[in-house]
């Protein structure tokens, strides 16, 4: 008999005889038993388990470390974290995105209208938003990305991508937003932000603007890091320096898709922005 039939054989005569006269009526001995069956009970899950953890990875292009990936796999079944850390690093599966370097932010100075004061947290979706611009140098030619943020649940909830830093592209992106009475808007001192065509559109919207002190990004730190997040876990994740600017575009839309309704967060209880904000609904 193969080590698997006898160990389904004396698993099913365990409630009529011992283990150990199980064992001696097919001569086998009893450690032996106890071997073949500890193997058997940890290599069909553990198979299993490698190629959930695997499509996880795959499905999320090497984005998630192995707590991420855990709490994944805690929708579908029980599992320890430090199992699945093993897992991860024993078949290379750890997360391939670069640690993102922390630079110093100096002496701030303060400025009459930081009215967010670092307060990140909203109690309700279009009460604070923080807005910013980064840059797309991955095309043929330079462009821009302008998107805005609910602080309620880190969605991303207007953008524009542009080939121009100007306040053309700030207004095409205040411009998705609805007209909402209390709600603050948080920016960096940029001159677009400044100009008087913003100012008196986020006026005519209702909006309440807020400004970061000058020389401190740390106080537009959540856009700030959604920006550096998605040229980490896009750009710089698959390599791509040079290419053309209809892909750029079609890479940060897709990612943006993907990170308002897929890409789980620790502080959201691992949900996603949007099924965050669908359940608290």
């Amino acid at each position: 008999m193969s080590p698997e039939a006898v160990v389904q054989w004396i698993d099913s005569i365990k409630g009529e005889v011992s283990v150990q006269q199980a064992c001696l009526w097919l001569g086998v001995a009893r450690s032996t038993y106890y071997r073949w069956k500890n193997q058997r009970n940890t290599q069909p899950i553990s198979k299993p388990l490698v190629t959930r953890i695997s499509e996880l990875c795959l499905a999320h292009k090497f984005r998630y470390g192995y707590r991420k990936i855990t709490a994944l796999l805690r929708r579908e079944m029980q599992v320890n974290h430090k199992r699945v850390q093993r897992i991860m690093r024993e078949e290379g599966l750890q997360c391939r995105v670069k640690v993102k370097k922390r630079k110093g932010i100096g002496q701030p100075f303060q400025i009459a209208d930081h009215l967010l004061k670092r307060d990140f947290h909203a109690e309700q979706p279009l009460q604070k938003l923080v807005t910013d611009i980064t840059y797309l140098p991955f095309g043929s030619k330079m462009l821009y990305l302008s998107s805005i943020m609910d602080l309620y649940n880190g969605e991303i909830i207007a953008y524009s991508i542009g080939d121009t830093q100007d306040t053309g592209l700030v207004l095409d992106t205040l411009h998705q937003l609805p007209t909402v009475a209390s709600c603050m808007l948080h920016s960096d001192q940029g001159s677009v932000y400044t100009s008087k065509a913003f100012q008196q559109a986020v006026k005519e919207k209702g909006i309440i603007m807020s400004m970061s002190r000058k020389g401190t990004p740390a106080d537009n730190a959540p856009i700030e890091s959604f920006h550096s997040t998605l040229k980490s876990e896009t750009f710089y994740l698959e390599d791509f320096t040079c290419t053309t600017t209809a892909i750029v575009a079609q890479i940060v839309q897709d990612y943006i898709h993907y990170y308002n309704l897929i890409r789980i967060q620790t502080k959201l209880n691992n949900q996603s922005p949007i099924q965050f904000r669908q359940l608290a609904a």
